[in-house]
């Protein structure tokens, strides 16, 4: 059951988030020579105006289709980690993390390239006159048949950078966070700390690896106009760095910062609300007992969404 709920809270997440996905990795990979946003809320306005609603959520049948696999891999791995490290301790809780991070890119990387991909394709067009890639699937087998296995794991270095740290920060911080706060059964703000704690456990995550999430969306969105433009990882943080300075590493960071808490929020509600219908009232808080080693490490497994 914990499987299921976490999926669906999984989703949950992505539907809230994926708009400000959307528009992170139009800041990120725009050119600085003519830049078409000037920030986070003329990239909404942008995108709304001259591709409709619908324009936010570009690629979202992407994370949707691995959002399963995604959360099989990060649950099992977290699961069995903690118990062959025996205790629960916040920094058992970072290892495990970052090994469920680490093993979870396979199935991450190819998903956020062709994400990515498509969120790219038709940029200020309320109807592109010309798509290159039908949807997520269509993407993925079009960048098979060009550059074969090491075009769909493009960017696969720089992802697991990204993500194994930064599923280990998202596990530590919830873990203090939750143990901080306290989260007893009878406790009416039970569910309002879980979603605190979730929230700003994201928001810890994304801060400690945006750097490399700025590359690594460069990185997977280079050749979308037929041209690649960095040779790699080294050339492109030297050309960025080069052309726009440090502060580029800040790219799309106020719309990952605005996502980060809300779906971990929607997440964390979704999995919750799951649980408490399946296994009745008293069983589904119980699993939220900081104070029970036994059930800590569920915690963080159903809290944690499909992709930070």
């Amino acid at each position: 059951m914990d499987f299921v709920a976490g999926c669906i809270g999984g989703a949950a997440g992505v539907l809230v988030g994926h708009p400000f996905d959307t528009v992170k990795v139009r800041l990120q990979v725009q050119s600085v020579d003519k830049p078409l946003y000037r920030g986070t809320f003329h990239c909404f306005q942008s995108i709304i105006r001259q591709e409709s609603v619908f324009g936010l959520y570009k690629g979202i049948g992407s994370p949707m289709m691995g959002l399963t696999f995604i959360n099989a891999i990060v649950f099992g791995v977290q699961g069995n980690t903690m118990r062959l490290l025996a205790h629960d301790t916040p920094m058992n809780q970072f290892l495990a993390g970052a090994a469920a991070g680490a093993i979870q890119c396979v199935i991450c990387c190819p998903m956020e390239l062709a994400k990515t991909r498509m969120q790219m394709q038709g940029t200020g067009e309320k109807k592109s006159s010309r798509k290159l890639y039908k949807n997520s699937l269509d993407c993925l087998a079009r960048i098979y048949n060009r550059e074969g296995l090491r075009g769909v794991n493009r960017g696969m270095v720089t992802t697991l950078i990204r993500e194994t740290p930064g599923f280990g920060v998202y596990f530590l911080s919830y873990d203090v966070l939750t143990r901080s706060l306290g989260c007893e059964p009878d406790d009416r703000y039970m569910i309002p700390k879980l979603l605190f704690a979730g929230g700003m456990a994201g928001i810890a995550s994304w801060l400690s690896t945006y750097p490399v999430d700025v590359i690594k969306s460069r990185l997977q969105a280079d050749g979308v106009g037929g041209v690649n433009q960095y040779s790699s990882i080294a050339d492109c943080v030297r050309q960025s760095v080069r052309r726009e300075g440090y502060m580029v590493f800040t790219r799309g960071l106020t719309s990952t910062l605005l996502r980060a808490f809300p779906v971990n929020a929607a997440t964390f509600a979704t999995v919750t609300l799951v649980l408490m219908y399946a296994r009745g009232v008293e069983e589904g808080p119980k699993d939220c007992e900081p104070a029970q080693p036994s059930h800590h490490p569920q915690i963080q497994q159903q809290a944690q969404p499909s992709s930070l």
